[in-house]
């Protein structure tokens, strides 16, 4: 056997058996259990020749303290590709999903965090969700209250009620209700609006009178490219993760020194980040088994992830962050099922 399309039909069931086998007891695979667990009517040395060919060819190895044999990444690969068969997702969990994601005037954030939770919690590893990426940065209201020595505090709110608060350092000191006619001013007349717009409109503003409100709705241009650079430069890079201590109970992930290079890549995020950004333009669930990712601190590791849509736009991914053991035909659903699920949750109602 030279080559996976030599892979007679045999082998491919023998390899499924193997690979389920110990995706379910984390043990390398012997010629006993396999001729036992394959209801194929073979001897020993028949499967054990099928065993050597699989290990030619790269899909199994035997590691040194055991006779049994485990999937490599390339096994792993083939079985995804071509032996892997997905579980419909039982209806428990999709009435779990549904209650936690379809709730009416959901804060966002706390649906990510929803996603991200219910992810590990069904799973047993780790949950990650990346911050939606919007193109569009829309004013919606904008308060400006008193403070002391000149100061006041604006505060911003843009999109599905996200809130910016800013204090502002002015020449003057403005009283209550000057303020309240500015706020009401700037509301009339730019709620709903692409914030790039309502800079535009301000400036426009600014070149046609002199009144004194000039200041204030300088502070409130700032304030609003400030909220729109903020946002372009953070969403998409950072993301919601759960349950990265339950990867401590998988043993081949529970070195001490494995699960520090871990959580470290965890904590600073960017190689994270950078994988799942890969997912960003992708059609589907993209899954990566061990080195496939490229970065070595998720060589044993494997990432399944969908991404999420507001409108008929990608704006981020979530995914499940686990050993190479994990259950493929349930995580695949599970993931694909609440990233449309999140999508939904996600965009605005009418």
């Amino acid at each position: 056997m030279t080559g996976t399309t030599a892979l007679n039909e045999r082998a491919q069931h023998l390899l499924k058996v193997l690979v389920e086998r110990y995706i379910r007891d984390g043990e390398p695979v012997g010629s006993r259990t396999l001729s036992r667990d394959s209801g194929m009517d073979l001897s020993p040395a028949s499967i054990r020749n099928v065993m050597a060919d699989l290990e030619e060819i790269g899909f199994i190895a035997s590691p040194h303290t055991s006779a049994g044999r485990v999937p490599t990444v390339k096994g792993y690969r083939f079985f995804v590709d071509t032996l892997l068969t997905v579980k419909p997702l039982a209806q428990q969990e999709v009435r779990l999903i549904r209650q936690q994601l379809d709730v009416q005037e959901a804060d966002p954030q706390a649906l990510l965090a929803s996603a991200s939770s219910l992810l590990s919690a069904v799973t047993h590893m780790a949950g990650v969700v990346t911050l939606p990426r919007l193109e569009h940065v829309a004013w919606r209201h904008i308060e400006f209250l008193p403070l002391s020595d000149n100061r006041v505090l604006a505060i911003l709110v843009i999109n599905e009620g996200e809130v910016q608060n800013r204090v502002l350092h002015l020449d003057r000191r403005y009283e209550p209700s000057a303020l309240q006619q500015i706020s009401n001013y700037l509301n009339a007349h730019f709620a709903g609006k692409d914030i790039q717009a309502v800079r535009a409109a301000l400036i426009e503003e600014l070149r046609r009178t002199r009144e004194s409100m000039n200041e204030l709705m300088l502070a409130a241009i700032h304030m609003a490219e400030k909220a729109a650079e903020g946002r372009s430069r953070d969403q998409g890079r950072s993301y919601v993760m759960a349950g990265e201590t339950n990867l401590m109970e998988w043993a081949e992930l529970s070195d001490v020194e494995k699960l520090r290079r871990l959580f470290e890549a965890f904590n600073q995020r960017r190689e994270i980040l950078h994988l799942m950004d890969k997912c960003i333009a992708a059609e589907g669930v993209q899954i990566f088994i061990g080195e496939e990712s490229g970065y070595r601190v998720l060589d044993e590791c494997s990432v399944v992830t969908a991404p999420y849509k507001v409108g008929d736009a990608v704006v981020g991914v979530l995914g499940v962050i686990g050993p190479t053991r994990m259950a493929y035909e349930r995580v695949i659903p599970l993931v694909d099922f609440t990233a449309r699920l999140l999508g939904a949750a996600l965009n605005p109602r009418k």
